[in-house]
């Protein structure tokens, strides 16, 4: 039984008003407007062109995690990730989701299972007092480096940095038990790099982008590392999958959340704030925005035309962003679309203190739970924000647990496929990632990129006649 629904009447017209609502006549349009990007999403699953769509029913790749989870059970204190974007971002929110919040901090929160850092960046203050740290406990620590080609800027330089501390403080030899290389199949310099020095492997899937990718060995090992049900993971996706296949919008979670922001988009509400009402989600809003802006920001349709398309996303969480953004989000301008992220059974549960007896105007919150009192911030910042006819989704969570996440990752990938159709333009590339890329190995001095330094250098200098 599905643990994760869409409720979407705070769109409707009824509640926002017919000028920043959607009508029954509008809601009728889209579910017409939205079959044929349905059938066009299922059809290229059909080809084999979307194969992220079939990871809920691959049992090779759970099994070959679980295997390689067995291998180091016991062994490791710490398990650190070595990666970026796609590589990283769903590998933190899934711990962040499923792992209570002292995971790292408490040992018997973690049942021996080891510590879990997760490197997605390349600031060097961040890295060296990681490796402070790390120094004298490598023997303790395993390193999963996460690159399809390994010619990654950011995740290489992690890699050989790290690489070369082994092999120092370790030696050549025990080095290669530290490592676990996720990497393409068959090519590319960190498979290359892999089979020379022969670390562990596992397999990044051909054809499945890293903001997709969550659900394969990229996303389930360190998750299976820390104790989570990645049975239950797949589970929930291919739970979901049932749902979001159907024609028939008013059925299908996926089709509605895709229609209805791509109605807002083209109504003068470009900004999608994802805001969860849910500590243990809110990295779930930051896989989001990866997987919402690399996949509709294009600037041609799949025609050719320019069109300079992709919707805003934007993070926000309850209900600490209660005081810090609301105020812009009620009285600002309204470009917005909202959605709550709602859970029933947070699986613990806090009953608040009594008041002190000089303060009895707090007594209102005298043995309330606590799960009553985030619930009731989410519905009343709700009403607040219809009350200026700002339109509002709810991603509803029964639970938190392995299978609801699961329908919430694909629900999310889906949605984004289908919204893909409905802008007309290729959801599966990022050609504007490359040229930053590009200029990063002209800055390194990479071979071969020299004349694009040449073009880089003038622009990026500072001329002190412009610092102030």
């Amino acid at each position: 039984m599905s643990k994760v629904s869409l409720y979407y009447k705070n769109v409707s017209a009824e509640v926002v008003g017919q000028e920043h609502g959607i009508s029954q006549s509008q809601f009728a349009e889209l579910a017409e407007r939205v079959k044929p990007a349905i059938a066009a999403v299922n059809k290229r699953r059909e080809q084999g062109k979307t194969p992220y769509r079939d990871l809920p029913y691959n049992k090779d790749y759970p099994t070959s995690v679980k295997q390689v989870a067995s291998d180091i059970e016991g062994e490791y204190e710490n398990f650190v990730v070595l990666g970026i974007g796609g590589s990283a971002l769903g590998n933190i929110a899934v711990q962040s989701a499923l792992n209570p919040y002292m995971y790292n901090i408490d040992s018997a929160q973690r049942e021996k299972r080891p510590r879990l850092f997760v490197f997605d960046n390349v600031d060097p203050a961040q890295l060296a007092s990681f490796l402070d740290w790390v120094g004298d406990r490598l023997e303790e620590t395993i390193f999963n480096v996460i690159s399809k080609s390994g010619r990654t800027a950011e995740t290489a330089s992690q890699f050989m940095t790290i690489r070369q501390l082994l092999i120092d403080k370790l030696g050549e030899d025990a080095c290669k038990e530290h490592i676990i290389a996720t990497t393409d199949a068959k090519e590319g310099t960190m498979r290359k790099i892999a089979d020379d020095a022969g670390y562990r492997t596992l397999v990044v899937p051909d054809g499945v982008g890293g903001r997709f990718s969550v659900l394969s060995p990229v996303g389930l090992l360190s998750a299976a590392v820390c104790g989570i049900d990645i049975d239950g993971l797949l589970e929930g996706a291919g739970l979901m999958d049932k749902r979001v296949c159907g024609d028939d919008m008013f059925s299908n979670p996926a089709a509605m959340n895709a229609a209805v922001n791509w109605h807002y988009y083209n109504r003068g509400k470009p900004i999608s704030v994802m805001m969860p009402y849910a500590y243990a989600l809110k990295d779930f809003a930051d896989w989001y925005r990866q997987l919402w802006a690399e996949s509709l920001g294009k600037t041609v349709d799949v025609d050719g035309n320019e069109v300079f398309v992709g919707p805003t996303p934007v993070k926000a969480l309850g209900t600490t962003d209660q005081h810090s953004q609301v105020q812009l989000y009620r009285e600002g301008p309204n470009d917005k679309l909202f959605t709550f992220l709602q859970v029933e059974d947070f699986g613990s549960e806090i009953n608040i203190g009594p008041a002190p007896d000089c303060a009895p105007e707090l007594g209102y919150l005298d043995g309330a739970k606590m799960s009553k009192l985030i619930n009731s911030e989410k519905a009343a910042t709700e009403y607040a924000l219809l009350h200026d006819k700002r339109p509002c989704l709810t991603v509803m969570f029964d639970k938190l647990d392995a299978v609801s996440v699961g329908e919430f990752i694909y629900l999310y990938e889906v949605t984004t496929s289908i919204a893909g159709e409905l802008f007309k333009i290729n959801t599966y590339n990022q050609p504007a990632v490359e040229l930053g890329k590009e200029a990063t190995f002209a800055l390194m001095e990479r071979e071969g990129y020299e004349e694009l330094a040449k073009k880089i250098v003038p622009i990026t200098k500072i001329d002190t006649d412009f610092l102030v």
